[in-house]
């Protein structure tokens, strides 16, 4: 498994209509994709100035990154209607494969 990770920053104004873009999906239709395997949306107060949010998208493989993202995946996708409520964002994801998970009272390697 393979987690993608990007980083977004609002205005604190922004980050109420930001984020609700962002829900329940990431990017619209990605729970149909094939190899998607779900999502994770942080966000944290930087002192008032931004908000951070932090996008951890698991996917199956990298073949499956690239059929979405295409062959430079590690681009970031934004849809264009979103890049008005960012201040600033990571031109790039960054792709971690998956060695282990933690769930409450259970420890799993990834395979």
């Amino acid at each position: 498994m393979i987690a993608r990770i990007w980083h977004g920053y609002t205005k604190p104004e922004n980050a109420e209509a930001y984020e609700g873009m962002l829900k329940p999906e990431l990017l619209p239709g990605i729970s149909k994709v094939k190899g998607y395997r779900g999502s994770y949306l942080l966000r944290r107060n930087l002192g008032g100035s931004e908000v951070e949010f932090i996008t951890i998208m698991l996917w199956e493989s990298l073949d499956a990154i690239r059929a979405v993202a295409g062959p430079d995946y590690e681009t970031a996708v934004i849809p264009e209607e979103r890049r008005k409520y960012l201040s600033r964002y990571d031109a790039k994801s960054v792709h971690y494969e998956v060695a282990s998970m933690q769930k409450a009272n259970e420890l799993s390697a990834i395979g």
